[in-house]
C-alpha cells in the first residue's frame, strides 16, 4: 500500500529516552529493538503502532541534542551503528511497523565538514553553502532577525570578517537553500536512506529552509508585551513561511515520489491556511503530511484550552483547509512542548482528560502521531539545575522536563537503564509494568483504541462530519462507504453532559468509564464529567 499513512498511527520515539541497551544511561538502538514488541506484536496485547518515528539519530555534538547534525549519513555512536539501523528497519518491518527518521535540513552543525570548509576562508568553494553577510555600518549583525532560542540569529566570525546566520543556536548555521550545490546535497541524503529502507522523514522546521533573499529586517510585533518570549518581539515575516519555501518543498517531494511508499511529514507552523499550503495541489504536491499542532498552541506558545469551542474550531479549520487528496496530521505531545497531562492539570485532573485525548486523537480523520510515555500519561518531570540538559533553557523555556526516560517499571532503573540516566526519573507512578493488566488502565485505552481504529473502516478511513454540540462537548460522526457509522463525543466540562445520537441506537465501542463497552445506547449519549466515547451505529 503506498499510501499506508492514510491509516497509520505513527508512534515518536525519543531515542536517548526510550531503552538503554548498554547501561550507559542514555537510550540507543538496540533498546529500541527490543521494545519493538511492546509496540506492535500483531496483537492487542501490544500497542499497534504503524510506524515509529525516531528523533535524530545522525552523528552529532550534541549541542541541540542531534539537532545540529554532524554527518546525514551515519548514526551517532551513542545510538549504535549504520548495521544497527539497518537491523532495526529489518526488525521493525518483520513486525509491520515502518520506520522514519529525522531529517534536520535547515542548519547543520557548526562541525560539519561543509561548514568547517565554509569559514575557512571567503574563497572557500563551500563558502556559499552557507549565509554569510558583511556586518551592517555600525559593524553590528546584518539584520534584526532572532534565533528561536533567544538573541541574534547571526554570529560574527573573527577570522573572516563576516557574519553567519544561525536560526537556532551559533552552532547550528543555517544553509543557504538558494544554492543549487547545496539543495542537492541535501537531497542525495534523502536517497541514501531511501536506499537502506528508511519509509520516511519527519522534515525539521521546512519552513524556514528558504529565506528572503535580501534579509530585510522583520517587523516588530506590535502585540508582544514584556515577559513574552524574546523570539516574539518581531513578527518573522522573511524567515518563516517565506513563498520560496513551497516551491522547494514540492522539489523535495519528487525524491520521495522517487522511491514507492515513502512519506514526508513537516514540521510546520502557522495559521491553518498556512498549514495548508505545505501540502501542495494537486498534479503538484508538496508534503504528504503537515503538522497541525494548533491542539498545543494555537497562538504563539499560549497553551491550547481544553474547551469544546476552541477544539471544534481547530477541527473545523483544518477540514476546511487541508487539500482534499490528504488529510490532517495531528498530536498532542513532543519533544518540544510540555506533556498534555501537565498543561491540563491546573485543577487535577490532567491525567482524567488524557484519557478523552486520547479518544480525540485516534478519532479523528487524520494520521495521529503519539509521543513515547503519553499511552501510560507520563507528565513533565521537575529536574533541578544541575541535572538539566538542554541548551535552549539559558535564553527560553527548557525542553528536558518533557523528554525523561520512559518508565517501564517501578525498578530503580524503571527498566530503562542499570547505570545512571542522562535525565532523571519522574515518580514511580506511572509506568508500563502497572497499568499492563489493568483493563481500566490509560494504557489499555489506548491499545483498544488504537486495534478498534484498525477494525472500523469509519475510523481510520472514514470522512468526518461535525455533530452539532453545546459548548460543553465536541463531537462529530466518522462514515465510510459499506462500514457503520461511528460517534466520537468528548466531554470537556466538568458536568455530565447528554449528546443526542446521530442514528437511532449503537452500541459503545470504547469508553473512558469502565465497563461500558459494548453497551447499548438509544436516542442519546450521557457523558460523565470530561469524559469520552466512541458508538458505532447499530446495524
Amino acid at each position: 500500500m503506498t499510501e499506508w499513512w492514510r491509516e497509520s498511527v505513527v508512534y515518536q520515539v525519543y531515542p536517548r529516552s526510550f531503552q538503554d541497551s548498554n547501561g550507559d544511561g542514555i537510550g540507543d538502538l538496540e533498546g529500541i529493538i527490543s521494545r519493538l514488541d511492546y509496540l506492535n506484536d500483531g496483537t492487542p496485547r501490544s500497542l499497534g503502532v504503524d510506524a515509529i518515528w525516531l528523533s535524530p539519530t545522525f552523528p552529532s555534538p550534541m549541542a541541540d541534542f542531534g539537532y545540529d547534525v554532524a554527518d546525514y549519513c551515519d548514526v551517532h555512536p551513542d545510538f549504535g551503528t549504520l548495521a544497527t539501523m539497518d537491523r532495526l528497519v529489518t526488525e521493525a518491518h518483520r513486525r509491520g511497523i515502518r520506520v522514519l527518521l529525522d531529517w534536520v535540513p535547515n542548519h547543520t552543525s557548526d562541525r560539519h565538514p561543509w561548514f568547517l570548509e565554509s569559514r575557512s576562508s571567503r574563497d572557500n568553494p563551500r563558502r556559499d553553502w552557507y549565509v554569510w553577510r558583511d556586518p551592517a555600518p555600525d559593524g553590528g549583525p546584518p539584520n534584526n532577525w532572532l534565533s528561536v532560542f533567544g538573541g541574534p540569529a547571526w554570529t560574527f566570525d573573527p577570522a573572516t570578517g563576516q557574519y553567519y546566520l544561525h536560526s537556532f543556536l551559533k552552532e547550528q548555521p543555517d544553509l543557504n537553500w538558494r544554492n543549487p550545490d547545496v539543495e542537492r546535497a541535501m537531497l542525495d541524503t534523502l536517497r541514501f536512506w531511501f536506499e537502506r529502507g528508511i519509509d520516511g522523514f519527519r522534515i525539521d522546521v521546512i519552513g524556514r529552509i528558504l529565506k528572503h533573499p535580501e534579509l530585510p529586517d522583520n517587523p516588530e510585533n506590535p502585540e508582544w508585551r514584556p515577559g513574552d518570549r524574546e523570539r516574539f518581539r518581531q513578527l518573522s515575516v522573511y524567515n518563516h513561511n517565506y513563498p520560496d519555501v513551497f516551491d522547494a518543498v514540492k522539489r523535495i517531494r519528487r525524491v520521495f515520489d522517487a522511491y514507492e511508499g515513502r512519506v514526508a511529514v513537516g514540521e510546520v507552523f502557522g495559521t491553518p491556511e498556512e498549514i495548508a499550503r505545505f501540502y501542495g495541489e494537486p498534479g503538484e504536491p508538496g508534503l504528504h503530511l503537515a503538522f497541525n499542532f494548533h491542539f498545543i498552541h494555537e497562538r504563539g506558545h499560549e497553551i491550547t484550552p481544553w474547551q469544546a469551542p476552541v477544539l471544534r474550531r481547530i477541527i473545523a479549520a483544518a477540514e476546511a483547509t487541508v487539500p482534499a487528496f490528504s488529510q490532517p496530521c495531528y498530536a498532542l505531545n513532543n519533544h518540544d512542548r510540555s506533556r498534555f497531562v501537565t498543561r491540563h492539570n491546573h485543577d487535577g485532573l490532567g491525567a482524567v482528560r488524557a484519557r478523552a485525548a486520547a479518544l480525540l486523537l485516534l478519532g479523528l480523520r487524520a494520521t495521529p502521531f503519539v509521543y513515547y510515555g503519553e499511552e501510560i500519561g507520563m507528565a513533565d518531570v521537575d529536574i533541578s539545575p544541575e541535572r538539566q540538559q538542554d541548551p535552549a533553557r539559558f535564553r527560553s523555556i527548557g525542553r528536558d522536563p518533557e523528554r525523561t526516560p520512559m518508565q517501564w517499571d517501578a525498578s530503580p532503573g524503571r527498566g530503562f537503564t542499570t547505570g545512571e540516566p542522562w535525565l532523571p526519573f519522574g515518580p514511580l507512578s506511572p509506568n508500563v509494568a502497572e497499568q499492563d493488566g489493568d483493563p481500566g488502565s490509560l494504557l489499555s485505552l489506548y491499545r483498544d483504541a488504537i486495534w478498534t481504529r484498525k477494525a472500523q473502516p469509519s475510523l481510520h478511513r472514514g470522512r468526518l462530519e461535525e455533530l452539532r454540540c453545546d459548548d460543553r462537548v465536541v463531537g462529530w460522526v466518522r462514515r465510510a462507504e459499506g462500514s457503520s457509522p461511528v460517534l466520537v463525543a468528548i466531554n470537556t466540562s466538568s458536568e455530565p453532559a447528554i449528546v443526542s445520537l446521530p442514528f437511532d441506537a449503537g452500541t459503545v465501542l470504547i469508553c473512558t468509564e469502565r465497563g461500558r463497552d459494548g453497551q447499548t445506547v438509544r436516542a442519546a449519549l450521557e457523558l460523565p464529567p470530561l469524559g469520552a466515547a466512541w458508538v458505532q451505529a447499530s446495524a
